[in-house]
């Protein structure tokens, strides 16, 4: 299957919003962002209930949208009847509980991998492109090993949808990611 438009290079990982009362500066950052070339957005929050997060995405996808760039939500939704965004983010233990893909062909689903059975069930189900990490030692997560190029590489070769090295990398890994079998690289706080 292949994505109309195709995928960019950089997928921007939002980091951690903060609560409601300071949404305003999340979105002049998201903002900012897109509006410097960013074209593909995962608005990630683990800390927001699902009023809170529904609210920011609505916002958030107005402001992506503006400029071009799709948005994947990564929060308590379930679903993205309510939302206009343009596709869903599965973290790893989501992945793993679907048996089959949680929404329609004409939205993105992305999925977040760490290993080759997730590699290839993310494939089974029908992910439209896939996280893998940690390539790099991250700051978002001390002490956790990394997977080192070498092993990135033969992982990502184990599936035929594009694979974002996310871990450690900065707007300069790009070529080498690419050499190394990735379609590309994810970052949060490189792109934030």
């Amino acid at each position: 299957m292949s994505i109309d438009p195709p995928l960019p290079p950089t997928l921007l990982i939002t980091p951690e919003p903060p609560d409601e009362a300071h949404f305003d500066v999340f979105l002049d950052r998201l903002r900012h962002a897109v509006s410097a070339g960013i074209a593909l957005v995962q608005l990630r929050a683990k800390t927001l209930d699902a009023f809170a997060y529904r609210e920011l995405a609505e916002q958030a996808c107005a402001v992506c949208h503006r400029n071009g760039a799709r948005i994947v939500l990564n929060g308590p939704l379930d679903h993205l009847d309510d939302v206009d965004a343009d596709g869903l983010h599965l973290p790893s233990a989501r992945l793993g509980a679907c048996k089959r893909r949680p929404l329609a062909p004409s939205k993105l689903l992305s999925a977040a991998c760490h290993s080759r059975d997730q590699l290839l069930h993310a494939q089974r189900i029908g992910a439209d492109f896939v996280t893998l990490s940690p390539v790099l030692p991250t700051p978002s997560h001390p002490g956790e090993p990394a997977l080192g190029w070498p092993r990135f590489r033969t992982l990502a070769a184990q599936v035929s949808l594009p694979v974002y090295a996310l871990g450690g990398m900065t707007p300069a890994s790009a070529s080498n990611a690419q050499a190394h079998g990735a379609y590309g690289i994810a970052g949060i706080s490189a792109f934030w």
